[in-house]
C-alpha cells in the first residue's frame, strides 16, 4: 500500500493501480470504508453491493496480472446515476413504479465506463425521474449536503455529487437538463460539467432527437473530470446527433489556459433576467475580479436570453409528457405533484407551441455563436441560491421574492441548457456560514476542450 487515501485524485488512484502500488481490491476496500462511515447518514450511494463489487475488483487485478489492456479507468471504484441503466442492477429512477427493477441493459454512458475498467459499487439517489434539483424521493428518501447535513446536496445528479465530494467515489457520471450535473456540483464543492449537445451520445432513447437532456462527467478537480469526460465522449452509430470528436481528444493532461487577455464576459444576473442570492453575487463578483487582477479582460457583458425561459418550459413539458405521459395515465397516483404538473403542462401543447420553442432555440443558438464573437467565455452563477434546507422542495423566495414555482430558481443553469453550449460549474468560494459556491463558465458550441482548460486555469488561480 502507499500513502495514496480515496481523497486522492482520481488520476492518482489510476496511476497507482498501473503500476501496482495498490491492487483494485485494496482500493475498493477504501472506499466501502468511506462509504460504511458517511452514507449512512448522508443517502447519496443506494443499492450498494459489496460483495458483487469485491468480485469485480478481483477480476480487476486478475486481468492485470495476466498482462491484458486496462482502460483509463481500470480498478476505480464507480457507482452509476439511478437514472442509468445499468446490466443486472436495481435501477429504479427514483420512483416507486421501478423501485425493484433490475436493468437488462447498460446505457451508452454504463457501457464506456465498464469498457474503461470501473469497479461498479452501487447507484446514485436521484429525485424521482431526475425531475427538480433537490435529491430525494419515496424509494430511498433524501440525500444530504456532505458538507451541511441540514442542507440539499443539489439534483438531480445530487447523489452523484455528495458521494464523491465525501470521497465514497473518485468521479460520477450525471445527467443535465435544467442543470441536473452543475447544481448539484456547485451545491457539493465539486466539477461538473454540462457537454456540448452530441458530445457525449446517448443510447437507447425514446427519442433520438430530442436534446434537451445530456450525460456528462462530475469530478472533485477539472483535471479529473477531463479524464472521466475522455471516457464518456465520442461517437457512436446508435447516437446520428453525437458529434465526431474521439473522446481521447479531452483526456488529461490540461494546459491552463493563459489568463492574460482571456475575454470574460461576466454577468450576475443575466440583464435582470434572473434573481440571484446576494452571497452567490458576491463570490461570481469577487471571482471576476480575480480573474481581472490576473491579467483577463473582463466586461460586464450578457447574451440576450430573454426567449430562454419560454423555450425551456415548453420543451421540457413536451419532453415529460412524451416520455412519461404513458406512464402517469397507467399509475395516476405514484408521482410526486410537482413532476406530475410538469407532465400535464405538456397536454395542451399544439404543434405550434413546440414548433415556436424549436424556432427559438434556434435563435438562442444563433445569438450564443455571435456573442462567442466578441467573448471567449462567459461568467455567471452556477445556482442562483446557495444550497437550501434538506426540508425543503426548492426554494420558496431568493432575497424575498417570491419564485412563482419550482423551476425559476434553476434559470442560470437551464437558460443555458437552451443554448446547447458546453458549461461547467467550478467551486469558487463559500457564503459567509461555509456553503459552497460555484460559478458557471460557458463557451461556443464545440468548444469543450476550451472550455476545460479556461476551468483549470481558473481552478488553479482560485487555489492560489
Amino acid at each position: 500500500m502507499t500513502d495514496l487515501t480515496v481523497d486522492s485524485t482520481a488520476r492518482d488512484q489510476a496511476a497507482a493501480v498501473r503500476a501496482g502500488e495498490v491492487s483494485a481490491r485494496e482500493l475498493l476496500e477504501l472506499h466501502l470504508d468511506r462509504i460504511a462511515e458517511r452514507n449512512p447518514h448522508l443517502n447519496a450511494i443506494v443499492s450498494l453491493d459489496e460483495e458483487r463489487a469485491r468480485a469485480a475488483a478481483a477480476g480487476a487485478d486478475q486481468a492485470m496480472a495476466a498482462g491484458e489492456e486496462l482502460g483509463p479507468l481500470h480498478g476505480l471504484p464507480f457507482a452509476v446515476k439511478d437514472t442509468h441503466a445499468l446490466q443486472g442492477w436495481r435501477t429504479t429512477y427514483g420512483s416507486p413504479i421501478f423501485a425493484d427493477a433490475v436493468a437488462d441493459h447498460d446505457d451508452l454512458l454504463v457501457e464506456r465506463v465498464r469498457a474503461a475498467g470501473a469497479v461498479f459499487v452501487g447507484k446514485t439517489n436521484v429525485p424521482e425521474f431526475a425531475a427538480g434539483s433537490h435529491t430525494f424521493n419515496t424509494v430511498f428518501g433524501v440525500t444530504r449536503n456532505p458538507v451541511d447535513p441540514t442542507r440539499s446536496a443539489g439534483g438531480s445528479s445530487g447523489g452523484a455529487a455528495c458521494a464523491l465530494a465525501a470521497g465514497m467515489v473518485p468521479l460520477a457520471d450525471g445527467s443535465d437538463m435544467g442543470g441536473s450535473l452543475r447544481n448539484p456540483a456547485s451545491f457539493c464543492g465539486v466539477v461538473g460539467m454540462r457537454p456540448s449537445l452530441g458530445r457525449v451520445p446517448e443510447w437507447p432513447l425514446y427519442n433520438q432527437w430530442e436534446s434537451t437532456s445530456v450525460g456528462g462527467p462530475l469530478a472533485r478537480n477539472v483535471g479529473d473530470l477531463a479524464l472521466l469526460l475522455s471516457v464518456l465522449a465520442g461517437p457512436d452509430p446508435r447516437a446520428p446527433q453525437a458529434l465526431g470528436d474521439a473522446g481521447s481528444t479531452f483526456a488529461p493532461p490540461l494546459a491552463p489556459a493563459p489568463l492574460a487577455g482571456l475575454r470574460v464576459a461576466c454577468s450576475v444576473d443575466l440583464g435582470g433576467e434572473i434573481v440571484v442570492d446576494h452571497a452567490v453575487a458576491d463570490v461570481v463578483r469577487a471571482t471576476a475580479a480575480r480573474l481581472s487582477d490576473a491579467g483577463a479582460a473582463v466586461a460586464e457583458a450578457h447574451p440576450d436570453l430573454s426567449l430562454a425561459d419560454d423555450t425551456f418550459r415548453t420543451l421540457r413539458a413536451w419532453h415529460f409528457q412524451a416520455k412519461l405521459g404513458p406512464l402517469l395515465a397507467e399509475h395516476p397516483t405514484a408521482f410526486k405533484a410537482s413532476l406530475e404538473a410538469n407532465i400535464r403542462a405538456g397536454e395542451p401543447l399544439t404543434g405550434a407551441d413546440v414548433a415556436r420553442g424549436y424556432t427559438q432555440r434556434t435563435a438562442l443558438s444563433e445569438t450564443m455563436r455571435l456573442f462567442f464573437g466578441d467573448h471567449d467565455v462567459l461568467l455567471l452563477p452556477t445556482s442562483q441560491v446557495p444550497p437550501f434546507p434538506v426540508e425543503q422542495e426548492f426554494p420558496k423566495t431568493i432575497n424575498g421574492q417570491q419564485m412563482p414555482d419550482y423551476l425559476a430558481w434553476m434559470r442560470s443553469a437551464y437558460f443555458i441548457t437552451v443554448t446547447g453550449c458546453p458549461a461547467i460549474s467550478v467551486p469558487a468560494g463559500t457564503t459567509p456560514d461555509g456553503l459552497p459556491v460555484g460559478v458557471q463558465l460557458v463557451a461556443r458550441h464545440g468548444a469543450d476542450r476550451r472550455l476545460l482548460e479556461v476551468a483549470a486555469a481558473l481552478e488553479a488561480l482560485l487555489a492560489g
